[in-house]
């Protein structure tokens, strides 16, 4: 019956800033271990709807659910506490730092030093940055390159592993692949549907349509702040997730030959 429950679900959110309604009485839910991609134009509230989930913006109407609970953030803080981690499309990685230091920054392992003083205990965080990036599949020299020497897909592929180091249920990722070269967009996605494996939820906002048909199940597409439309992936095609994209719900209203990479 567990798997019936959403990992994460949103019922009737709104978010008013002043007299903009950002977003007017969404619904979102995924569920253990899916990927559902979120699409939408500038403006349609997809990255404010991500900020509601992740604890960042409270929302002005509405409820948050999550593993069937009732949940109420008041930072991002409280929203990783309960197993929400976002990935932002800017990382938000200290380049100057190793990868296991960035990996566990702010979460460091301790040891105490003569038996009183807490000291980071640097051995203990590479081990287990080392055991999570295995079992994450993802390769690197070392744990101890820094993170500025690392190419644009590695510097995602640690972003995704620092966000799932401590127990995630759902990783929200806003356009993982926009700022990666070809070769590296296939290691990004691959190591999305892996998380699929662990049991992580995944919501990915793309604009780009080979991403969400190749690792997505399910779509939704936000408009002007609202729900669109949504359907698994194997039940649509690209004309109407662009179609929904341009705000129409019927596939024939999609200009022939229009398609979105």
């Amino acid at each position: 019956m567990s798997e019936l429950v959403p990992a994460i679900e949103a019922r009737g959110i709104s978010k008013y800033f002043g007299a903009v309604t950002a977003l007017e009485s969404v619904n979102l839910r995924v569920m253990p271990g899916e990927v559902l991609g979120v699409v939408g134009d500038n403006g349609a509230g997809k990255s404010t709807l991500m900020k509601v989930l992740s604890g960042l913006h409270p929302p002005s109407k509405g409820e948050l659910l999550v593993g069937g609970q009732p949940v109420h953030f008041g930072s991002p803080r409280d929203a990783r506490n309960r197993g929400i981690e976002m990935v932002y499309q800017d990382l938000a990685l200290a380049g100057n730092l190793r990868i296991d230091e960035n990996i566990f920054l702010g979460r460091e392992q301790v040891r105490r030093l003569l038996g009183i003083f807490p000291v980071v205990n640097h051995k203990a965080n590479a081990r287990h940055a080392q055991e999570h990036l295995d079992k994450l599949k993802i390769h690197v020299k070392s744990v101890q390159q820094r993170v500025e020497e690392l190419s644009g897909g590695q510097r995602q592929a640690v972003a995704i592993a620092r966000a799932t180091a401590f127990d995630a249920r759902v990783v929200i990722m806003d356009e993982p692949t926009a700022a990666l070269a070809i070769k590296e967009v296939r290691k990004v996605l691959d190591l999305i549907k892996d998380l699929k494996t662990h049991g992580i939820s995944v919501i990915l906002i793309s604009h780009r349509m080979d991403d969400i048909f190749y690792v997505c199940d399910r779509v939704m597409a936000l408009f002007h702040g609202r729900n669109l439309a949504e359907a698994p992936l194997a039940e649509t095609d690209r004309n109407e997730v662009i179609g929904w994209i341009m705000g129409n719900k019927s596939r024939a209203d999609v200009p022939q030959g229009m398609d979105l990479n």
